[in-house]
């Protein structure tokens, strides 16, 4: 890739943003950088593979696919860039992705390995608090979940998971889920999440299939519990 267009590259990429103009001069001369492309349909990683580098998406889309731990359910959600794949992985307890990640267009990539992100984070600041902030904000949004005031009502309940259950409280995102699942993890009757979920789809703001719960936009369903 040619050094103008990586630098600007970098400018976009989210733990490079804020760096002044010789900086990132410096990262673009002295880092060893990855560059890869990814066609449709390419799994980029798999849950369980080992985060050995930080990833970033530097143009496309990639769909990103989370399941239980038990995997009675998985949400599909969906990143674009600029975007770094779960940061957070690089380091501590379990260096392993938790998501799968898979092109839904062809995507063109930046890697960074390990030894090279220990490099920036001791020799530029910026980066640094860049991350610590990504990862706090995480820390941040976990420890309040239990604080929380749990939803009353059928559909606040459902809304609230499919919100807890997201990376992003916002976009498109598909739960697939069996019925009586659902409902056991709500606390709720079968047949009355069942009703509810029609209700929503004939209110346009969901579309359901037999397993499969499809949101259009989470945003939408977050305001009606505010």
């Amino acid at each position: 890739m040619p050094i103008t267009k990586l630098y600007y590259n970098l400018l976009e990429l989210p733990l490079f943003q804020g760096m002044s103009h010789n900086d990132l001069e410096q990262v673009v001369a002295h880092t060893k950088f990855g560059f890869h492309k990814a066609s449709a349909g390419k799994t980029l990683f798999a849950e369980g593979d080992k985060c050995e580098q930080m990833v970033f998406i530097v143009k496309g889309k990639l769909r990103v696919t989370t399941n239980a731990d038990n995997k009675s359910f998985r949400l599909e959600e969906y990143v674009s860039a600029p975007e770094v794949l779960q940061p957070e992985r690089i380091f501590g307890l379990s260096q392993r992705y938790t998501k799968t990640f898979v092109a839904t267009e062809d995507c063109q990539l930046l890697s960074i390995s390990k030894a090279e992100v220990l490099k920036l984070l001791q020799e530029h600041i910026i980066f640094c608090l860049n991350l610590l902030n990504i990862i706090s904000t995480q820390s941040q949004r976990i420890s309040h979940l239990p604080w929380r005031i749990p939803p009353i009502g059928i559909r606040n309940k459902i809304i609230k998971f499919i919100e807890t259950h997201s990376t992003r409280p916002a976009g498109a995102k598909k739960l697939y889920i069996k019925m009586e699942t659902f409902a056991t993890l709500i606390s709720e009757s079968r047949l009355n999440v069942s009703r509810e979920l029609n209700k929503m789809q004939e209110e346009g703001i969901i579309i359901i299939t037999r397993g499969i719960i499809y949101i259009p936009s989470l945003e939408q369903l977050i305001q009606m519990t505010t």
